[in-house]
């Protein structure tokens, strides 16, 4: 567990694998949504790490990584994960990512794509259809005023009756320790900035650009058959789990851990 330092930005990284077979066993990225950082992977890091190297890393301006002042978009988050790689010299990857870590590792597959193997995209923050886009332009403009306060609000609502005990206190806590330009800059970069991905025409344009196989998983039945549409690449699917909340990864984390596992084993060549 160390902060490096890559040239355009300091990200913290956590590195599990089998002892003695870091180098050789499959390389697995999980990366995490908007206001979160890499703790709410610790559970699954430590579960698939008795066959697979685990890279967890905090994105910029989140967790322990480096905060800058502007640039706190997915875009530029898909391209520190590149320079990680590349200073870790492992690859091609596993790429996992969650709500905004989805477009972070879309955009890592689609920018440099001999850096990703396949990507499983889980509840991903991009395809919002218009309903949802209408309310983009006014939650910006609340994320602006008010930060991670105002993001706090959100992410109190993204939880399923079932969630674990704990769960919905520790993402506000998190999200509330993210600094508030960070929560604003990185959803305009998910849904307004210009080449942003979010919004569904958008969506559609860039996951067509991508050609490693991927695995998606909703908690939408809508945007579930919505993203079925989508796929180009063979072997790539998409699943829906009802009853369940936007932290899917942490309310079935272990349905969410064989997911991975059973992909990442037997998965189509990227």
């Amino acid at each position: 567990m160390t902060l490096l330092d890559l040239g355009r930005i300091r990200l913290f990284c956590t590195s599990l694998g089998p002892p003695g077979r870091e180098t050789a066993a499959p390389a697995l990225l999980l990366v995490h949504g908007w206001g979160g950082d890499g703790r709410e992977w610790s559970p699954h890091a430590e579960a698939l790490a008795d066959r697979f190297r685990v890279l967890v890393p905090d994105l910029r301006g989140h967790g322990r990584s480096e905060v800058p002042d502007e640039g706190n978009t997915p875009t530029e988050m898909a391209e520190d994960l590149a320079a990680l790689l590349d200073f870790l010299g492992v690859g091609p990857v596993v790429a996992v990512g969650h709500s905004m870590g989805v477009q972070v590792v879309n955009l890592l597959a689609v920018r440099h794509p001999g850096a990703v193997r396949s990507v499983i995209a889980l509840d991903p923050a991009h395809g919002a259809g218009e309903a949802e886009a209408a309310l983009i332009p006014a939650r910006l403009a609340e994320y602006r005023e008010h930060g991670a306060r105002a993001a706090a609000v959100l992410v109190a609502g993204a939880f399923s009756p079932q969630a674990p005990p704990g769960l919905r206190t520790a993402h506000i806590r998190t999200v509330l320790g993210t600094p508030d330009h960070v929560i604003a800059q990185a959803y305009a970069g998910m849904y307004t900035d210009p080449g942003a991905v979010g919004v569904r025409p958008h969506s559609e344009t860039y996951l067509r650009r991508r050609s490693q196989p991927a695995l998606t998983v909703w908690t939408f039945e809508e945007a579930a058959e919505w993203e079925r549409g989508t796929l180009r690449a063979p072997g790539s699917r998409v699943e829906y789990w009802p009853h369940t909340g936007h932290y899917l990864h942490e309310e079935r984390a272990d349905r969410t851990i064989r997911l991975i596992r059973d992909w990442a084993a037997g998965e189509p060549p990227g």
